[in-house]
């Protein structure tokens, strides 16, 4: 039971970080398996292809290219739109792989769970980035985006050394953004409607808390 407990956490891990950056997860998680960093048990031994030397740099230039895009304002929630569909298929793949030779409806199951976990991770992660891009400065932008590496790279080092315990924060995490995450879609649709009124108000101003008084119900904090 332990086993399987450990390999369901390396899995759902994996896919949780691969939402928030999948280039990143892949390649760090490749470079420790390939330098040794990690001694993988035997009902993880499929995890070594990661480490192979062609995924460590086809993963390194991708995390290259994204860490930059990344900083950027709007940049970054267009680079996110891109990846809506890519994290969360990498995020299953890499859980697939994580559970070796399982059953085929283990993996099936296993894929879907992942998929919505690395889907809800990258929600959350796109969300946020749309909210912090209404401001002007792009310093919250910065940190936002290395606070999701240090977290990924944290990530990845429990769920190497306590991957039971890597299962429980996923579980907890995940159920944290199903709460929040319909607050931080109507934080969103409130700052867009916003923006909108303030773009096409009358060039002689309009009265701002008459613009706040008609703002839809679906918008309402």
């Amino acid at each position: 039971m332990e086993d399987v407990l450990q390999t369901l956490g390396v899995a759902l891990g994996l896919a949780a970080l691969a939402g928030l950056n999948l280039y990143l997860t892949v390649f760090a998680a490749g470079l420790a398996i390939h330098f040794s960093w990690v001694a993988l048990p035997a009902s993880l031994q499929s995890l070594h292809v990661l480490g192979d030397p062609w995924v460590i740099v086809v993963a390194g230039i991708l995390y290259f290219l994204e860490f930059w895009a990344d900083k950027v304002p709007w940049i970054d929630s267009a680079n996110d739109t891109v990846h809506t569909i890519i994290r969360p298929i990498g995020g299953a793949l890499l859980a697939v792989l994580a559970l070796g030779d399982a059953h085929p409806a283990v993996k099936v199951v296993a894929a879907l769970l992942a998929g919505g976990v690395a889907l809800s991770a990258h929600a959350a992660k796109a969300g946020t980035r749309l909210v912090a891009n209404t401001s002007p400065e792009p310093i919250s932008n910065i940190g936002l985006s290395l606070g999701e590496d240090v977290v990924v790279l944290g990530g990845l080092t429990l769920v190497a050394w306590h991957p039971i315990v890597a299962l429980i924060a996923t579980v907890l995490v995940i159920l944290a953004i199903w709460v929040l995450l319909p607050k931080l879609l109507r934080s969103i649709r409130a700052t867009g409607w916003l923006a909108w009124r303030k773009l096409n108000e009358p060039a002689d101003g309009a009265d701002a808390d008459n613009i706040f008084r008609k703002i839809p119900g679906p918008c309402e904090l």
